[in-house]
């Protein structure tokens, strides 16, 4: 027939690909996924940051913290030798003081011991050393406590006795048995003393052979 269309293969493929639907794109769930989970993964990352920032810092504290206490413990040791030093070396110099009344001593001994001794110039010796040695203590803040005369003070003698008198008022010290020491203010030793009291008197008329 005249007006029928010759068709050709090439005219069957061009129909063909028109007659195709074409297929839009449609994001696949995978990618969803992969794009919610971007977010996700840098969080963790902050997080994961921060945590080794801060396991570091604690780490660099104890440090610290161990470097403060074993200073402090090497200056506890350094103080506890020095106060072992001090106690005992605190009598050093006193002693050095004393070693010349020491030998002075040992002298006089020495020439009390000779057959032609001298008494009056022992005697003069031992003044010497016995003020000599209270210089020493003097320099060192040792006050002697001889309270012949005075008042009895309870904070620096002790009473061993009384005695009548009534030339003077009661509790003044009559006799000083023994000297007191005093260092810086502090008693070491209180002198040991003799007290006065009034004496018992008899009103007349009263007859004491009864």
């Amino acid at each position: 027939m005249a007006n029928e269309e010759k068709t050709t293969p090439e005219t069957n493929i061009a129909t063909e690909q028109s007659e195709t639907p074409v297929e839009s794109e449609v994001p696949t769930e995978g990618g969803e996924k992969a794009q919610e989970s971007a977010p996700e993964t840098t969080e963790m990352e902050d997080i994961q940051r921060l945590l080794e920032d801060a396991r570091s810092k604690a780490d660099e504290h104890w440090n610290e913290l161990l470097r403060a206490r074993a200073e402090l413990e090497n200056q506890r040791r350094r103080h506890e030798r020095e106060l072992e030093k001090a106690r005992k070396y605190a009598l050093e110099k006193f002693a050095q003081e004393l070693l010349p009344v020491k030998d002075s001593l040992e002298m006089g001994l020495a020439a009390a011991q000779a057959e032609d001794a001298d008494v009056a110039a022992l005697r003069e010796g031992s003044e010497l050393i016995l003020k000599m040695f209270d210089e020493v203590t003097t320099r060192f803040g040792i006050e002697t406590v001889d309270p012949q005369g005075e008042s009895f003070n309870p904070e620096l003698h002790q009473a061993i006795s009384t005695q009548e008198n009534d030339e003077v008022a009661p509790n003044t010290v009559l006799i000083v048995v023994r000297k007191g020491y005093v260092l810086n203010g502090r008693l070491l030793r209180p002198a040991m003393v003799v007290v006065s009291k009034p004496s018992e008197q008899i009103p007349p008329g009263v007859d004491t052979q009864a």
